[in-house]
């Protein structure tokens, strides 16, 4: 386990297993937030995204925390051997954007970019977690059980099962110190 994607709809607590999965495994973290915004919250170059998101993926090793760009994220999914994809309820990610925006307003949130406008970042998010069913459904998950055949894939689903992620993974953690 050396390459490893993390993603999910807005909200659902990537950034911080991320973080957590990066500060276990000594594997480098990318959140892709990082990479597709530049410090004033606009959108990064497409060329820029496309060079430093394709170093990435030509290391040895990272872990990658996003969805940016479906061609991107296409390519992440063929090159990664570990999938993680959080599936929470709808009302869990809304609940957690919503916190995340509380909470925003005293700290900026984990993996936040600096600069960017955490009202702006959360009304994206509520508009993106709206077109979510048209994507994350039940034909994604079929396809990802197919390009995941050679692939570790770990499906969390709720609250739950990612706060408990690392306990119940032990041999994961240990694997990769």
């Amino acid at each position: 386990m050396k390459k490893i994607a993390v993603f999910g709809k807005p909200g659902s607590g990537k950034s911080t297993l991320s973080k957590n999965l990066a500060s276990a495994t000594g594997i480098q973290l990318h959140p892709l937030d990082l990479i597709e915004y530049n410090k004033n919250g606009d959108v990064a170059d497409r060329k820029t995204y496309d060079k430093e998101h394709g170093d990435i993926l030509t290391s040895d090793s990272w872990i990658i925390d996003g969805f940016g760009p479906m061609e991107s994220f296409n390519r992440r999914l063929d090159v990664a051997d570990t999938l993680i994809y959080i599936e929470l309820p709808y009302i869990d990610s809304y609940w957690l954007v919503t916190k995340r925006l509380l909470k925003g307003l005293l700290v900026k949130p984990e993996g936040w970019p600096d600069g960017s406008s955490i009202l702006k970042g959360t009304l994206q998010s509520y508009r993106t977690l709206k077109l979510c069913p048209t994507f994350w459904n039940d034909d994604f998950m079929k396809r990802l059980e197919e390009i995941s055949s050679n692939k570790s894939l770990y499906v969390i689903r709720s609250i739950s099962e990612l706060n408990d992620f690392f306990e119940n993974h032990v041999e994961f953690k240990a694997y990769n110190k």
